[in-house]
């Protein structure tokens, strides 16, 4: 007596627990008093936004490092966007032929002139040392340039004309600071650099092995200042001096510091997703939702009667929690990770359906309710165990090698594993337990099929 009245107690606690769980979730579209606690993330699909597709210039690299750069560049834009209250960016990279690309996703923002502002204010840093004055000269007469005559206009000069490229970019950037004159090169205010272990290493040979050269520091392939080499210079850092006022060294100390671009980047791509085709996608998504919900409410209260009253209620209490867990974790949601939810719910569905099969099998042995139920549960748990896991490893194996859409799918499809097996275990158990019935024919009635 006293284990089915904890059982009852248990049944309301959960029942409570939706309910609250329920109400959280729906604030944002009834004007709840949690509608700004914890809000859904839409995906760019879904809310809106800008797309953009660049392309990396990884010619710099000589062929040597790219996946690496290319990461690096990732992070960097990534900082960047953060750095600017974007929420939720997505920066991927991408391989098309011998191209590589970066894809921009900027959720939320419909101004494309803003978001290419966002990424393009991102500073490419570069060092370049002198190319030899004969090397120079042969590429010059090679263009039909002879030495001492104008060039003529039209002609299209290599970038590394005077300068060679290096390895010292801006990826090895470990700080930039705002610093003022100190008598010997200016008293206006300059740029200090601090580069990071590997930056030092390579600036060190620099200095090493051109002094009484000069080397150039580029900024967007600009040359901004041109130092001679006096000697070899340890410990990472380095100086910026021009003609610049106390707003333009704030402005790129601070740009320097949210992410110096590792590699140049070109747009070649841009499309708004404007917020009326997000609103249609999330309202047919949810509608496919609903009217799936509907359908199989119907058939598991149609054939396995109260049994399949009580699924519904852990159908719909998995269904809550899931959305929960979704705004409780950030997960941003796309019409793939929706297509993930609903998947979820039909492996949720399976679940109960196996549980429900072996508590009639046991019934119709003429198992008292309460075994039945125990036993049905324990008879039906190696089968769910075991589809589930299965679905955990796909899950896993798609979100580590996917692209972000497939990641998006398996995300709420591995989510939603966990929280049906909660909800199976849980909430079906517990209230089937809390409803049973001594009268066994009451008990073949409601625990038997409805549809012959």
């Amino acid at each position: 007596m006293k284990s089915q009245l904890a059982i009852r107690i248990g049944a309301v606690i959960l029942l409570l627990l939706g309910v609250c769980l329920g109400y959280i979730n729906i604030s944002p579209f009834i004007g709840g008093a949690f509608q700004d606690v914890v809000p859904f993330k839409l995906g760019l699909d879904l809310q809106g936004g800008t797309h953009l597709v660049y392309r990396a210039d990884t010619s710099v690299l000589g062929g040597r490092n790219i996946d690496e750069a290319m990461a690096g560049l990732r992070d960097v834009v990534e900082r960047r966007v953060n750095f600017f209250g974007v929420t939720e960016p997505l920066v991927q990279v991408q391989q098309s032929g011998d191209e590589q690309r970066l894809i921009v996703e900027l959720a939320g923002v419909f101004d494309i002139g803003q978001a290419i502002q966002i990424i393009g204010q991102t500073p490419f840093l570069e060092f370049r040392t002198e190319r030899p004055e004969e090397e120079a000269k042969q590429m010059l007469a090679d263009l039909g340039i002879q030495e001492g005559e104008p060039i003529p206009a039209g002609t299209a000069i290599p970038d590394d004309l005077f300068y060679l490229h290096t390895d010292l970019t801006g990826r090895y950037l470990k700080e930039a600071t705002i610093l003022f004159g100190d008598g010997q090169s200016s008293l206006g205010p300059s740029v200090g650099l601090q580069f990071n272990d590997d930056g030092a290493e390579i600036f060190r040979q620099l200095t090493r092995d051109n002094v009484g050269k000069t080397i150039a520091i580029y900024l967007d392939g600009v040359p901004i200042s041109t130092p001679v080499v006096q000697g070899e210079i340890s410990g990472g850092q380095a100086q910026i001096t021009g003609n610049f006022t106390a707003e333009e060294v704030r402005d790129l100390v601070r740009n320097l510091n949210s992410g110096a671009l590792p590699l140049p980047i070109e747009l070649i791509s841009q499309q708004n997703v404007g917020p009326s085709l997000g609103a249609s996608a999330l309202a047919k998504g949810v509608n496919a939702g609903a009217y799936a919900l509907i359908a199989v409410a119907l058939f598991l209260l149609l054939w396995y009667r109260l049994p399949g009253l009580i699924g519904i209620f852990s159908i719909a209490f998995y269904t809550i929690v899931l959305l929960f867990l979704f705004k409780l974790f950030g997960v941003t949601l796309t019409t793939a990770g929706i297509a993930g939810f609903i998947l979820s719910v039909g492996m949720a569905v399976d679940a109960n359906i196996l549980i429900f099969e072996r508590i009639k099998e046991e019934v119709r042995r003429g198992q008292q309710l309460d075994i039945g139920v125990k036993e049905g549960f324990w008879r039906a748990w190696p089968s769910i165990r075991d589809a589930n896991i299965s679905t955990l490893i796909t899950s896993t194996i798609l979100f580590w090698f996917g692209t972000s859409i497939i990641k998006g799918f398996a995300l709420t499809l591995g989510i939603g594993v966990f929280a049906s097996l909660t909800s199976a275990f849980l909430v079906t158990r517990t209230f089937l337990l809390a409803v049973g019935f001594r009268n066994k024919a009451i008990s073949s009635f409601l625990y038997g099929s409805g549809i012959k």
